[in-house]
């Protein structure tokens, strides 16, 4: 025989509460005694209910997910996408059990219900977050998607979701159709407009930043005014998480990155090579033409010796052809210091394991300043990294600063104890105390 649920509830509601007055207790206190043995026995039904879909779609789909290939299915576990399926079966026996329990007192029946209808609501927003949150962490493993601002998208979908559910919500708890919450936000849609200002220049931001490749997760980026000066870690639909060099967090606006200027070392990390950009200073007064013994002797340098012997011949024979005059040193000519120096660090950093020669290389003289002569070293490194680079860079002018007195050249500094000696101990013999008394008088 089939029974409706009308039928059925009116069987166990008669038959409890029949067998509760022929207990002889009260007409009030059976209505409310047989609604508590109802709750009761639907909420133990409901836990035990509970427990095995928990149990089944939980930890057994959880350790089936582990053994498959597919990571998909383990984000899915993790974002608790099972936990939230679970309690639908339970929520639905709960519904379903609504009248039957609050039968003896139908004014509870609707609000009830809406409640439940409300967590059902939820319970669906809840578990599409969880699908996409095992979306975005499976694309994040792949190398596309891995510098994109997949949360942001995620936070608009999941604010489209609030928002349409929240119309729901209003419908069920005022009775009214959906479209006369709509058309009243119409209306007061400059007020949203100013409160979600910061959310919609946020979605504006994500868009244009990823359409556009300029910030990557990942990226280095260099943001002064806001003391940001490290790698991109989070992208999201309001905010732009930075960490810096010294293992702070840096938050900022999202659509600063579209109002505001930056600098971005991804283009320095995919090219290969980090630059150097830095200056030897010579003191202009040790600058000077070489001797021939002194071209002899720098002739031991190995990396100098071939291009010496080219260069000396070449001089020889333009100083003969030209009849120069060579007991004058600049007459024809002549080899000078800081040019064998410049070029004997042309030919040590070309030969160092550090340097990337495929990009922009260059040894050059500056214009001479009050600080001496800036001989300056502009190539790049072959390895980005910090460490590294700051490493290869210290051993080119460790050994670059050693070789520069081999040159008879000095590089410049402020007056050291050396050149305040130089200026007490005269060459024609005066010592301090000589130099003393004779700018001194007695009266």
């Amino acid at each position: 025989m089939n029974l409706t649920n009308a039928t059925l509830e009116t069987i166990l509601n008669d038959w409890l509460y029949e067998k509760l007055l022929s207990w002889g207790i009260p007409e009030t206190a059976a209505m409310y005694l047989n609604m508590m043995v109802l709750l009761m026995v639907v909420g133990i039904l409901v836990v035990a209910i509970a427990f095995l879909t928990r149990k089944i779609l939980v930890e057994t789909l959880g350790k089936l997910a582990q053994k498959t290939n597919t990571h998909f299915d383990d984000f899915l576990i993790g974002n608790r996408t099972m936990a939230y399926v679970a309690r639908i079966i339970p929520l639905i026996i709960v519904v379903q059990a609504i009248p039957i329990v609050l039968a003896h007192f139908p004014e509870l029946i609707h609000p009830v219900k809406v409640v439940a209808d409300i967590y059902m609501i939820l319970l669906g927003i809840w578990i599409i977050r969880a699908v996409l949150r095992s979306i975005r962490d499976y694309l994040r493993t792949k190398d596309a998607f891995k510098d994109k601002p997949l949360e942001s998208y995620l936070q608009v979908i999941s604010i489209i979701m609030y928002i349409f559910a929240g119309l729901v919500i209003f419908s069920l708890l005022t009775g009214k159709d959906i479209w006369v919450f709509i058309t009243a936000m119409g209306a007061a849609t400059a007020i949203l407009m100013l409160v979600f200002k910061d959310t919609i220049l946020g979605f504006v931001a994500s868009i244009q930043v990823s359409t556009n490749d300029m910030v990557r997760i990942g990226d280095w980026i260099e943001m002064p005014k806001y003391g940001a000066d490290g790698f991109v870690q989070e992208i999201n639909l309001n905010t732009v998480k930075i960490q810096n060099w010294d293992k702070t967090i840096t938050t900022i606006p999202t659509y600063y990155l579209i109002t505001d200027s930056f600098k971005n070392w991804r283009g320095m990390q995919e090219s290969g090579g980090r630059r150097i950009k830095r200056a030897i200073k010579l003191k202009i007064s040790s600058i000077r033409y070489l001797k021939r013994e002194e071209i002899e002797e720098l002739k031991k340098i190995q990396l100098l010796k071939p291009y010496i012997e080219e260069r000396q011949a070449e001089i020889d024979r333009y100083n003969e052809e030209t009849g120069a005059d060579q007991t004058m040193p600049v007459n024809g000519r002549n080899m000078t210091n800081v040019g064998l120096f410049r070029k004997y660090v042309e030919l040590y950093t070309w030969n160092h394991p550090g340097i990337n020669t495929n990009l922009t290389y260059i040894v050059r003289q500056l214009s001479p300043e009050e600080n001496g002569l800036p001989l300056e070293l502009y190539m790049f490194t072959s390895d980005v990294r910090w460490v590294q680079h700051e490493s290869a860079m210290a051993d080119i002018f460790d050994h670059l600063l050693s070789a520069v007195k081999y040159f008879k050249l000095e590089v410049f500094e402020l007056p050291a104890s050396d050149d305040l000696r130089s200026l007490i101990y005269r060459p024609d013999g005066d010592g301090p105390a000589a130099s003393l008394s004779a700018g001194s008088g007695t009266a």
